[in-house]
């Protein structure tokens, strides 16, 4: 145990400070027109690209008017990345808000605003266009609940059976067990219904009421999501009459274990395929590693509850015990090692580098999740010494060849020594009551932590800024500078240049260098198209994390060369 929690933290240590760029919650990358574009018409249409996969969902697509009023066509769509707003026909010049409320490939909302201006007028902030967008409290609330409901369920549901299968067949027969495993998979049931009613709601920001719009249901229906709920009840449905239809008595057939094998893999598949698993880079590679880490909490935190609730009460054989808890100790070692070393991977997934970890609501929860995960190690280190020390079967290679009647001696002794740790339970049954209790919260932080956007998606923050531009007589217009996402590897940059009355200036030459004065890495030099009047873009390939220097060197005319200078962070 003391070597699991060694490599917990230095797994996680080395992994977090060599991971590479990853994501999850939708990030907006580039947008046409861009934020603060002056332009000299009207465009047709609006464009929003992503880092990921969207969906319009229950979510929506506006841009507004100086006046409020909407002037998009009403048929905003989604392709794949990029959201597409066309607007109407014969609007005049003025300042212009849009305004978007997606799904990311991870199920949850993203939304955001912007504002551009058409010809001479003054830029409109984009301010207050997105009020009434934030989650309802209620759903806030429950969606966790109904996660919780869920995890806590599988283990139950699926970590029951697997216990009884493998460690304690005789305990097939008893009632409470089966009632531990029916009552899980009801909270599975339960949850995954929850979780699907209040999809709706927390996509389009309405309140709980909206549970059971049509509208809302259908679209959630629609989504990758909502059928991987749905399908998710359906397996517990049929997980739950097998479990019904098993006959009373001893251990289950051959079949019939198959047959539940399949469906509790289905189970844990269909759980880990949902939310930060499926969005960012090798999603395939992410939900095989979450299936683990889902099925190896299952079984240790089932087999907890299923000591705790039957096999340390009253009236249960000496000879079970003895045979039972040396047999769990060793599948829960084994699940530990698993859960360690997936939960690592898929906390350097969301995380990436220690910045993310103290500075991010996710970053934060995940620590306070290690914390009492480190605990319950430390108990669970407390319970295997003691089956070790009280229950632990002879070592192989270490038996002789005795006498009959000496044999006979020792296995009467091993029986008293059996007896007697039979009856003085009461500290390991303490000790598994403190697993399930800090268990239990380790359960509830996780499910906060699904719905937290990751740490390395809330770190990176696109640079978006308006910098004066100087020559050597003074101030002489000014130069706005947009770099999404700030993140190692490409970045689409773009740049519009000003004149000192505010309009767009076309110059002579235009460049721009990126370097990373602490690594010694550049100047790199981003290749530049024209964009429009005034505006140019171009990749600018970012190989690094640091904090970078942009530089932008402008000559309008043959005797005027102006510059500007800013640094920025990239995560």
């Amino acid at each position: 145990m003391r070597r699991l929690v060694v490599v917990l933290l230095a797994g996680f240590g080395v992994l977090l400070g060599t991971a590479g760029p990853a994501s999850a919650h939708a990030t907006l990358v580039t947008s046409s027109p861009a934020d603060g574009a002056r332009l000299d018409a009207v465009p047709g249409e609006v464009t929003l690209e992503f880092d990921e996969a969207v969906s319009l969902g229950a979510g929506y697509a506006r841009v507004l008017g100086a006046d409020g009023e909407r002037v998009d066509t009403g048929a905003a769509s989604v392709t794949d990345d990029v959201l597409t707003i066309p607007l109407r026909d014969g609007l005049p010049d003025a300042s212009y808000v849009v305004t978007w409320r997606v799904v990311s490939a991870d199920s949850h909302p993203v939304s955001g605003a912007y504002a551009f201006v058409v010809g001479d007028g003054e830029l409109v902030a984009a301010t207050d266009v997105e009020e009434g967008s934030d989650v309802d409290p209620v759903v806030a609330t429950l969606l966790p609940v109904a996660r919780w409901l869920g995890f806590g369920g599988l283990a139950l549901g699926l970590g029951v059976p697997v216990v009884l299968a493998t460690c304690w067949p005789a305990g097939w027969a008893s009632r409470r067990a089966q009632l531990l495993t029916v009552g899980g998979l009801g909270a599975v049931g339960v949850g995954a219904l929850l979780s699907f009613l209040l999809q709706g709601p927390y996509a389009a920001a309405t309140g709980v009421t909206g549970a059971f719009d049509p509208q809302l249901l259908a679209t959630t229906l629609g989504s990758a999501y909502g059928v991987t709920l749905l399908v998710r009840a359906v397996l517990v449905a049929a997980l739950a009459a097998l479990v019904a239809l098993r006959p009373a008595g001893g251990p289950p057939g051959r079949a019939w274990l198959g047959a539940a094998g399949l469906l509790g893999l289905g189970l844990v598949v269909s759980t880990a395929a949902v939310g930060h698993p499926v969005a960012g880079p090798l999603p395939g590679l992410a939900v095989v590693v979450t299936s683990v880490h889902v099925a190896a909490m299952t079984v240790w935190l089932g087999g907890l509850a299923l000591l705790l609730a039957v096999v340390l009460r009253p009236g249960v054989p000496a000879g079970q015990l003895a045979s039972a808890l040396p047999r769990y100790s060793r599948l829960a070692a084994g699940s530990v090692a698993a859960l360690v070393v997936s939960g690592v991977v898929q906390s350097v997934r969301e995380v990436g580098s220690p910045a993310a970890l103290v500075s991010t609501t996710y970053g934060w929860v995940l620590v306070a999740k290690l914390a009492l995960v480190l605990a319950l190690l430390a108990v669970a280190g407390v319970s295997r010494v003691w089956v070790q020390q009280r229950l632990g079967a002879p070592r192989p290679g270490r038996r002789s060849v005795v006498a009959h009647a000496f044999s006979a001696e020792e296995e009467a002794a091993a029986a008293q020594r059996t007896e007697t740790a039979v009856a003085d339970v009461a500290p390991f049954r303490r000790s598994v009551l403190i697993e399930v209790a800090v268990a239990a919260v380790v359960l509830a932080l996780s499910a906060v932590l699904v719905g937290t956007p990751p740490a390395k998606a809330a770190l990176a923050q696109p640079v978006d800024v308006t910098l004066p531009l100087q020559s050597a007589a003074g101030t002489d217009g000014s130069v706005q500078l947009s770099l999404e996402p700030a993140r190692p590897g490409t970045n689409v940059l773009h740049v519009y240049l000003f004149d000192a009355s505010g309009r767009l200036a076309q110059p002579q030459s235009l460049g721009v260098t990126l370097t990373e004065p602490q690594q010694q890495i550049g100047p790199l030099e981003v290749d530049l198209e024209p964009a429009g009047p005034g505006h140019s873009t171009g990749d600018a390939a970012l190989p690094t994390a640091g904090t970078w220097t942009v530089t932008v060197s402008v000559r309008l005319d043959e005797f005027t060369a102006l510059t500007a200078q800013t640094t920025f962070p990239v995560r």
